[in-house]
């Protein structure tokens, strides 16, 4: 009986075993039927065939791929123009991953821990956990601050892109700021004074040059970062420390909102290294600096709880160069004098801002009878003799001449005069800030001629024809600029006007104009035209807002022992041109003017000054003659 249970025993035991081995093998060919069905799937995807095992591998690689790719597109989000700058450590990407990978290239800086040091004006203030050995011995852990503010994130970031006057009312730590160079419409480089509250009269005051970036996520957020960057015009400025961001900027988020009003999370993290020898022996200034800075998200709740965020803010001042002078004293003496006084400026590339917008800056012509009460003061403030500190002494007209007639009367006919400057608007010493504009006031330099010319091909270098104004003007140790403006066609013209000056004030705007090189030229010399008589579709054509002309046409330059010639040729631009055939189909009927100026664009080069302002009254073609140019 025994031996019978044992038997069935282990008859039942193989039954079991073999329904095992049976489910197991189903099991097995089900999961390489799923995994052939998915293999065969990607491979029709991509239009590939190949052996189960190729499939095998493309499948596993795709997957690596897919994964890279969200995990890149995460990380990218919405990032327009050309991306930040490699190097520029990006510290808001930490929150994609809750915690940073530390073996990742890209992670140099890893901001994975934070513990909360203190609160203070309702901001919370965090610092850094881990140790960290890459950084300088003096520089401390990087802080961040964060705080809810009431106002949309747009509001916000624009407030945290300006770098003029408003700025004083929410970033204590701010002096001055301006922009360096830009570099596309999301980075540039930046000059930023700081004022920190810490023993002025011990402490020297700290500067910093540093990339801006800055972009839009998806989620309606922005994104602002900062580090320290060298720059050719942006050199050591005598009585200043350059302090050295390591890592910074601001977060700003978008909160649900609660009781119908609009909420946003700014973080606002600095790393920075503030130099100077008392640094390192003294961890109370890094500490009280840094948190001075950090308190500016305070400053921007209260900022907007208390204005309208829908007020338009003015744009950052631009800077040309901020190379400092051969020689400085050291000392608080070097310092004071170097916040009070101009800084140096260099013909460059890089005043971008004001410049290449000059042609939104419409300079109304105002009538001198029809100018408001408060107009006619600021045009009595241009007539001051502070303004005409640059003006030439009185010249002496006799011996210039030209071939077209000067008449002051109202209503006479081919001829020119002088123009009133302040018929003209142009940027106060303040437009930097506010965007105003004041009468432009007495020019500085004379206009004593103006030569109408015609020939079969086009009329270069004028300067050289035998007895013209710029010949009279040397022989009388004058200056001369002669403008020259080419009128293209089947009969070339010229209208060429002479300014004359006794002199060129030594590192004045206009000095530095007449010797810079042409791209300085090119990026400076400005017209302002109107028509005070002529049709409408004319006036409408023509208009009246500034054009820098060497933006806008060919400009040739000819620098002579005493004078300057600008050759414009206005048949280079298309639009010019259409412009131009349309005026001269009616010049007869017209009244000109025009107004030439060399643009400012920092505050040391404002206000803005004419270089002389001319009024054209119904020219006749008839009346041009062909000069006798020399060889």
């Amino acid at each position: 009986m025994a031996a019978f249970n044992i038997q069935e025993a282990l008859i039942w035991k193989e039954k079991i075993e073999m329904v095992i081995d049976q489910q197991q093998g189903a099991a097995q060919s089900d999961g390489n039927r799923a995994i052939s069905s998915s293999q065969q799937k990607a491979s029709l995807e991509n239009g590939r065939k190949s052996s189960s095992s190729d499939h095998e591998s493309q499948y596993s690689n795709e997957e690596e791929e897919e994964e890279e790719e969200n995990q890149r597109s995460l990380l990218r989000r919405t990032t327009i123009g050309n991306g930040p700058p490699e190097s520029l450590y990006d510290w808001t990407r930490e929150n994609d991953f809750g915690i940073s990978n530390q073996a990742s290239p890209d992670q140099v800086f890893s901001r994975g821990h934070w513990r909360l040091v203190r609160c203070q004006n309702s901001l919370r203030i965090f610092e850094e956990l881990q140790d960290v050995d890459y950084l300088a011995r003096s520089c401390s852990r990087a802080m961040k601050a964060v705080g809810v503010v009431e106002a949309s994130c747009e509001a916000i970031f624009q407030l945290v892109m300006s770098m003029d006057t408003t700025r004083f009312e929410w970033d204590c730590s701010f002096q001055y700021g301006s922009l360096v160079e830009e570099v596309d419409g999301h980075t540039a480089i930046l000059y930023h004074r700081l004022q920190l509250d810490w023993f002025p009269m011990v402490v020297w005051p700290r500067d910093l040059c540093y990339v801006r970036y800055w972009r839009r996520n998806d989620d309606g957020s922005y994104v602002v970062l900062f580090q320290s960057r060298e720059h050719p015009n942006c050199g050591p400025q005598p009585g200043f420390v350059r302090a050295h961001i390591e890592s910074g900027g601001f977060n700003i988020s978008p909160l649900k909102s609660r009781n119908g009003r609009i909420r946003t999370q700014v973080q606002h993290l600095m790393q920075i290294d503030l130099k100077g020898w008392g640094v390192g022996y003294v961890p109370s200034f890094q500490q009280h600096c840094l948190l001075h800075m950090l308190n500016s998200v305070a400053g921007l709740r209260e900022w907007f709880s208390q204005s309208d965020e829908s007020q338009v803010l003015p744009r950052i001042p631009v800077m040309v160069n901020m190379t400092p002078s051969a020689s400085s004293k050291k000392g608080r003496k070097a310092q004071e004098n170097t916040t009070q006084t101009s800084l140096p400026m260099d013909p460059s590339r890089h005043s971008t801002i004001l410049e290449e917008e000059s042609d939104e800056d419409d300079e109304f012509l105002i009538p001198e009878s029809e100018q408001e009460p408060s107009t006619r003061e600021d045009a009595e403030d241009a007539k001051q003799p502070g303004r005409d500190e640059e003006d030439s002494d009185h010249i002496d007209l006799s011996g210039f001449s030209g071939n077209l007639r000067r008449d002051d009367r109202d209503n006479s006919r081919d001829c020119w005069r002088i123009s009133d400057g302040n018929n003209f608007r142009v940027r106060s010493k303040n437009f930097v800030y506010d965007k105003s504009k004041v009468p432009a006031g007495k020019p500085l330099m004379e206009l004593v001629a103006v030569d109408w010319f015609k020939d079969t091909k086009r009329m270069d270098h004028v300067a050289r024809r035998k007895g013209c104004a710029v010949q009279v003007a040397a022989e009388k140790g004058l200056f001369t600029l002669a403008i020259n403006l080419q009128v293209p066609g089947t009969t070339n013209y010229s209208m060429v006007f002479y300014f004359v000056t006794k002199k060129l004030v030594p590192n004045s705007l206009l000095q530095r104009f007449v010797d810079g090189d042409d791209e300085f030229r090119n990026s400076r010399f400005k017209l302002i035209p109107s028509v005070p008589k002529g049709s409408w579709i004319v006036r409408q054509s023509v208009g009246s807002t500034p054009c820098l002309l060497g933006k806008a046409v060919d400009i040739t330059y000819i620098r002579g022992v005493n004078y300057l010639e600008i050759d414009v040729d206005i048949g280079s631009s298309t639009v010019a041109n259409g412009v131009l055939g349309l005026v001269c189909g009616v010049i007869t009927t017209l009244v000109v003017d025009m107004a030439f100026l060399v643009q400012g664009n920092t505050y040391e080069e404002l206000p803005e000054r004419l270089i002389g302002a001319v009024r054209m009254s119904h020219i006749e073609l008839s009346s041009a003659v062909v000069p006798v140019l020399e060889d």
